[in-house]
Order: C-alpha cells, then sequence, then structure tokens
C-alpha cells in the first residue's frame, strides 16, 4: 500500500510530465527503457525540490521508487546525451546510484552478508573496548591503519587484541549493553526479511557482540573472532580460527549454497578494505561510507545516507 508521501510524489511526477513544459515520461518500476540509467535517493523535501527543478530540465523518462521507508526514490532513463548523474551534482543529501547492470531482486529471497563495525554499528568493538581498557589511542591507531589496507588483517588483529590484556572482561557486557545500531538498519532488515531474505553477519570483531546483534535483531547466522578470557580478564589473544577477509568472503558462497540462494542474489555490505574479497565474491557487493580502496571495488556505494538506501538499490 502507498503512504501519503508516495502518492504525492507520483502525482508531482505526472504532473510535470503533462505539463508540456519539460521533456519527462514516465514509466513502471522493472520496465525501465534502453538508456543510461541512475536512481535517485533522499530524505528531505528540500532536497525534493532540488531535484525536481533539475528534472525539469532534462530529456529523460522516469520511475517512483516505492519502499517500506521514510526516504523517497525514483529511477531515471536518460533518452539523449549526457551524464544523468552529473546532472544532480552538488545536491545536498541526495543519494545517486548509477545503475550498470542487472540488480538483485527485492521480492525473491536472498542472501546479506553483513560487516559489524562501522556498517552494522557505529563504532568499532575494538576501539571501544580499548578506550574502556585505558589503551585506546594505541589501539585506534592500528585499527585505520588496518581499515586503510595498510596491514594485514590477522596481524593488526593480535596486535590490536594483546593491548587488551589484563583488562576487566566485564567491560564486554558494559559494551553490549549500548552497541549503536547503524542508521537505518532495522528498517532495512525488517524490509529484506518481509521478503524472505536471510541476514548474516560476518565481522572481524568479536563473538560477544555479533552474538548480541543475533539475538536483537533475529539474524540467521553471526562470525566473528573468539577472545580469550581467564579468571575474569582479557588474555590478550583470540582462539580457534580468524575471521579474517578471506573467511568472510567464503560466508557468501558457503551460506547462499547452504541456504540455496540462487545466483545474482548475494549480497554483502561493508566499509573497510578488510571486506573487499567479501564484496566481491558477492553478486552484487555494496561500499558503506567506505574506505577508498573498498569503494573501488564494490558494485555499489551508499556515501550520503544511511542504510534504508540499501532496498533502493534492488529491484522491485
Amino acid at each position: 500500500m502507498e503512504n501519503t508521501s508516495e502518492y504525492v510524489l507520483q502525482n508531482r511526477l505526472h504532473a510535470l510530465a503533462t505539463s508540456g513544459q519539460c521533456q519527462l515520461s514516465l514509466y513502471e518500476e522493472g520496465q525501465a527503457p534502453q538508456g543510461e540509467r541512475v536512481r535517485l535517493v533522499w530524505a528531505t523535501k528540500a532536497t525534493e525540490e532540488l531535484i525536481f527543478a533539475r528534472l525539469a530540465e532534462l530529456n529523460c523518462a522516469a520511475a517512483p521508487l516505492v519502499r517500506r521507508n521514510a526516504l523517497s526514490g525514483l529511477e531515471l532513463v536518460s533518452k539523449g546525451e549526457g551524464n544523468l548523474s552529473a546532472a544532480f551534482d552538488g545536491i545536498a543529501g541526495l543519494e545517486v546510484l548509477p545503475v550498470t547492470e542487472s540488480l538483485p531482486s527485492l521480492r525473491h529471497p536472498g542472501l546479506l552478508v553483513m560487516d559489524m563495525d562501522s556498517t552494522a554499528i557505529k563504532i568499532e568493538c575494538i576501539d571501544e573496548l580499548a578506550a574502556m581498557a585505558g589503551v585506546g589511542e594505541a589501539v585506534a591507531e592500528v585499527t585505520e591503519r588496518a581499515m586503510q589496507g595498510e596491514l594485514d588483517f590477522k596481524q593488526s588483529l593480535r596486535q590490536r587484541v594483546a593491548k587488551l590484556a589484563g583488562a576487566d572482561a566485564g567491560i564486554i557486557d558494559t559494551l553490549c549493553a549500548r552497541l549503536p545500531l547503524m542508521d537505518g538498519l532495522t528498517e532495512m532488515l525488517a524490509e529484506l526479511k518481509g521478503h524472505g531474505w536471510k541476514l548474516v553477519v560476518a565481522s572481524g570483531g568479536f563473538t560477544p557482540f555479533v552474538g548480541h546483534l543475533k539475538a536483537t535483531l533475529g539474524l540467521d547466522a553471526a562470525f566473528a573472532n573468539e577472545l580469550v578470557i581467564a579468571d575474569g580478564k582479557l588474555v590478550g589473544e583470540v582462539t580457534g580460527t580468524v575471521v579474517d577477509a578471506n573467511f568472510k568472503a567464503d560466508v557468501v558462497s558457503r551460506l547462499g549454497d547452504e541456504y540455496g540462494i540462487k545466483d545474482g542474489q548475494r549480497l554483502a555490505i561493508g566499509d573497510g578494505a578488510n571486506d573487499i574479497p567479501m564484496v566481491q565474491r558477492a553478486d552484487f557487493g555494496i561500499a558503506f561510507h567506505a574506505k577508498p580502496k573498498l569503494a573501488a571495488a564494490a558494485d555499489a556505494r551508499i556515501h550520503t545516507l544511511d542504510l534504508r538506501v540499501l532496498p533502493f538499490l534492488l529491484q522491485a
């Protein structure tokens, strides 16, 4: 069912297309004509006003995108020459999403594998633990270098965890109780769940935090590293198989097969260089407010708005 804002958007498009003052035509999502294709997603009326001012000057076709959240979206197809994406440069609060390939289907079951730190949640757990243990600055520096792809992940993980040696293990429960979810996460997950998607976290972080998210959000699976604890203290080590970049990529393939997910419906989203193999292994890899190396490797990039944008990247 359409909400009021969707109804207003559709009627506004129709009014512009039939005004005789521009070269805009309309189509329904999934029936795009040939041509350069781009999707626009925004949150505010101020941004919408700027978009419609640009639309009046373009020779293009448009389809409203209806999703189950408060963002608004359009798909546009150019009917002339020029760079359609560039036509919307400089509009604040606008996510411009070029479409260069077939998109996964929102309405058919799929798999989404998410990074945790700075993707599903707003923080880097290792940095927060380190701050609580009094070694925050030293650990944060190593984290940033790892995220930029300057350090081997396993090496950087062990370096950072070693600095936690002797800290009270109670800081884990304290942090679990206040994990800040990324903006738009719950709305995005609810929409995907409504279409039978499998939802998974694969993190280079730690098992207590992914376990908390799995239970809180109703995720299907969660993978992370296990901290060694003895006598109520962090030992400064991890045990078992390290969840590194290759492990995360293998989760996409293994669970895709295990869940019977069809080709084209396996997605991954992350923000750091350690997520590159995962987003490349996926049929459709998404960079979220990402470091440059991951942004360059991904099929799509969300860099302005929040996780509610993700369903707009799929074909309804």
